[in-house]
């Protein structure tokens, strides 16, 4: 794949999100028959109601670029993982508690639809499912049981307090108030930046790499992660909620953002810095595969 050919990624995304929308469809299918009958439906809400999937694409993404051969169906299902931690956080962060959000992904949020209470309970229920779905999906890859734990511990630990819920604390601890630029990193190293960093760990994991190959897709996925923040908070100035499909923003609701403590052009320059440590992670252990510089180069690019 061209790595500068907007319509080549274009068609890779289409592609990866046909194997990653079915792997979701199996892994639904599977939790809807282990959670009770009320919780269902906001559960399949929670997961299936669209979005970038960019997590299980970089994983995938990650453990071919580090010599991973297993069955296709199987890389997905290990994978979907990630987007099972995601979904919840999603449901869970736009609560009345937390955003108290009526849109997500141009649709109403799973608490307006479903109730605050299901979709606590909804939310709560993809943390063991996600762990679950990496076991299996991880033994159906051939990986021993160990290495099969040591992929869903690498998921556990960003979702924890460690990653993604330590992340949301320190949000939530920073309304009201400008942060400064190593606060703002630290927030969204844990918050967004710790799930994509173990996609691209996990993947390499998966792929039973090197240790300093691991390592480097670590770094490549947290700088990515930043990135990915940096072009949130560039679209949240730039673009109206129907066009990003989601309200309220995170300026409405009082945050810091990069663009509020750099300016917009700054952000941009940081931004495209982040990607080029990305791809400098890569290189240096001999990685720079087109799909992985493509997604990297896709965080800051996009337009939604």
């Amino acid at each position: 794949m061209k790595e500068t050919a907007t319509h080549s990624l274009s068609t890779y995304l289409a592609e990866e999100g046909v194997h990653v929308e079915a792997a979701l469809d199996r892994a639904v299918e599977r939790i809807e028959g282990l959670v009770p009958e009320s919780v269902a439906p906001a559960v399949a809400h929670g997961v299936l109601t669209g979005g970038k999937r960019l997590r299980p694409i970089l994983f995938a993404a990650a453990y071919r670029a580090a010599g991973g051969q297993g069955r296709t169906a199987a890389v997905y299902d290990t994978g979907v993982g990630l987007e099972l931690i995601h979904a919840y956080s999603l449901m869970h962060d736009d609560l009345p508690c937390m955003d108290d959000a009526d849109l997500r992904r141009g649709r109403r949020t799973t608490h307006r639809l479903h109730g605050v209470d299901v979709t606590v309970r909804a939310g709560a229920a993809l943390i063991p499912a996600a762990a679950r779905q990496v076991l299996m999906g991880a033994t159906g890859l051939g990986l021993a049981r160990e290495a099969s734990r040591g992929v869903a511990e690498a998921l556990l630990d960003a979702a924890g307090a460690s990653g993604m819920v330590g992340g949301q604390a320190l949000d939530l601890l920073g309304e009201e108030r400008l942060l400064s630029a190593e606060e703002l990193d630290e927030l969204h190293r844990h918050k967004t930046g710790a799930l994509l960093a173990a996609a691209c760990t996990m993947g390499a994991l998966a792929a039973e790499a090197a240790a300093e190959v691991v390592e480097a897709f670590r770094r490549y996925g947290e700088r990515v992660g930043l990135a990915f923040q940096v072009a949130d908070d560039i679209l949240d100035s730039t673009a109206t909620a129907e066009q990003l499909g989601k309200e309220p923003s995170d300026v409405e609701l009082g945050k810091s953002t990069y663009v509020a403590l750099f300016g917009l052009e700054e952000a941009r320059r940081r931004g495209r810095a982040l990607v080029e440590e990305a791809k400098a992670a890569l290189a240096s252990v001999g990685a720079s595969s087109g799909p992985l510089v493509a997604l990297a180069d896709y965080t800051v690019g996009r337009r939604r």
